[in-house]
């Protein structure tokens, strides 16, 4: 009895000396870190979290630590931006320390730095100019795409009709549209919307998603080095990107038998080519790996978010019958129904415009945005952010900050509409990203 009572306080004794050594060193390097919550030892912050609204959780401590603050996930040590003023003060008047990538474990079990979204430094540089280049090559933001997108829109529009007014789960209805104009870009060709290829590839991709917004999925991302080896749904969503990137691998090797060096099909042959151009370059980051995890990053990116996004527009259109009767009178006024939307359509319906940028700004479909990494010692405001410190930049909270709109919780186009009811753009509006990374994204979203 006398042993396990001894034992006890001498573990209560090891739990302070860490925590007190843990506030010491936050507040005696060679600056403070910003404020927050003090960390348990291991489990850090988990505590005062709630892992099925981590977003709502990091915007409730700001609410007592102010715009920037330091939370711990587990042993992982964060600083979080919260409000248009502290973001961009961060990744675009001092993008340069800001431009690290930061970790997304349950990506990061695949992807492993390569590619275009998840990697750093010079890799993350050359990928991004290629791929951004190479996709307005292939008409992204460009009339180029226009008629491969009024084909995909036919195509809905056709399964639409076949499920004569049956209630329906328009999950992969849109995935499917939004997934076959890319694809399109990536692959070279769309897909049948029955092919169950397709389908089950859909499937995975939702599904890993989907399990990084759960409760599970967050306790992943803080207590990934013990969680990996343990069984739970984390192994699945493991198996669903595994999935992904064997598909991934056999269209690439499909490129690699029938290329045409004079003649690239799609963004897969694009970078086959840059590959033997730089074949002799020790430093080139242009090989298999980054290939394959870059169509991933695109297919990814250029279905999950645009088809979510998607689902949001429809459910606010119905909830907000007025707003969908000013759509279409406007639709019904510029475009009538004897001829398909074009892009030069946009200028003339800055309605519908206003509707589109407060659906992605209502939605929040990236709250978080992906974890950021300063790559060197950095003094951001009175603080001091150690080298590879991560760094959370919320959008959401930029997307509500109500210096820019005036009611941020409400869905409301005038958000995006001046007194003469011509749309007006906002600094706020960031719905993928911020600075120098958001080129990439938007790249596919104007789409």
């Amino acid at each position: 009895m006398l042993a396990s009572g001894l034992l006890l306080v001498a573990l209560l004794a090891c739990l302070t000396v860490m925590v007190l050594m843990s506030v010491w060193q936050q507040r005696n390097s060679k600056g403070k870190l910003p404020p927050g919550p003090t960390p348990l030892p291991f489990i850090g912050n988990y505590l005062q979290l709630n892992t099925e609204q981590m977003c709502n959780s990091l915007m409730k401590i700001s609410e007592r630590y102010g715009p920037v603050f330091t939370i711990h996930l587990g042993p992982r040590r964060v600083v979080v931006l919260c409000g248009y003023d502290a973001v961009k003060e961060a990744l675009v008047d001092q993008a340069e320390e800001f431009s690290g990538r930061g970790e997304q474990a349950t990506f990061n079990w695949v992807f492993k730095g390569y590619g275009v979204v998840f990697s750093n430094g010079e890799r993350a540089k050359q990928l991004r100019r290629f791929s951004i280049a190479t996709l307005r090559d292939f008409g992204v933001g460009k009339r180029g795409i226009e008629e491969r997108i009024q084909e995909e829109a036919g195509f809905l529009i056709e399964a639409l009709r076949d499920t004569h007014g049956a209630n329906i789960d328009p999950t992969f209805f849109l995935s499917r549209t939004v997934s076959n104009v890319i694809s399109s870009i990536v692959f070279g060709d769309r897909f049948d919307y029955e092919d169950k290829e397709f389908l089950s590839l859909l499937g995975m991709m939702l599904g890993s998603f989907q399990f990084t917004s759960t409760s599970t999925g967050q306790l992943y991302e803080m207590f990934s080095s013990v969680m990996k080896h343990l069984p739970g749904p984390q192994q699945q969503a493991f198996k669903e990107l595994q999935g992904l990137e064997d598909f991934i691998a056999k269209k690439v090797e499909h490129n690699q038998h029938t290329l045409d060096p004079n003649s690239p099909r799609d963004f897969i042959d694009s970078f086959l080519i840059r590959m033997q151009e730089e074949e002799k370059n020790p430093n080139t980051e242009f090989y298999l790996k980054n290939l394959m995890m870059t169509t991933l990053n695109l297919f990814i990116a250029g279905t999950e978010t645009v088809s979510t996004t998607l689902r949001y527009g429809f459910l606010l259109l119905m909830k907000y019958p007025e707003v969908e009767a000013k759509v279409h009178e406007e639709i019904d006024r510029v475009i009538s129904k004897n001829r398909q939307p074009k892009f030069e359509d946009r200028v003339k319906m800055p309605y519908m415009e206003a509707v589109i940028h407060e659906i992605q700004r209502f939605g929040n479909v990236i709250p978080m945005s992906l974890a950021r990494r300063v790559n060197k010692d950095t003094k951001f405001r009175d603080f001091f952010l150690p080298k590879s410190t991560e760094v959370f930049p919320m959008l959401g909270s930029v997307l509500k900050d109500p210096k820019f709109f005036s009611n941020p919780q409400d869905f409301n186009p005038q958000h995006f509409l001046d007194e003469k009811g011509q749309f007006k753009k906002s600094d706020a509006f960031v719905p993928f990203s911020i600075g120098s990374h958001s080129r990439f994204f938007r790249s596919l979203k104007k789409r």
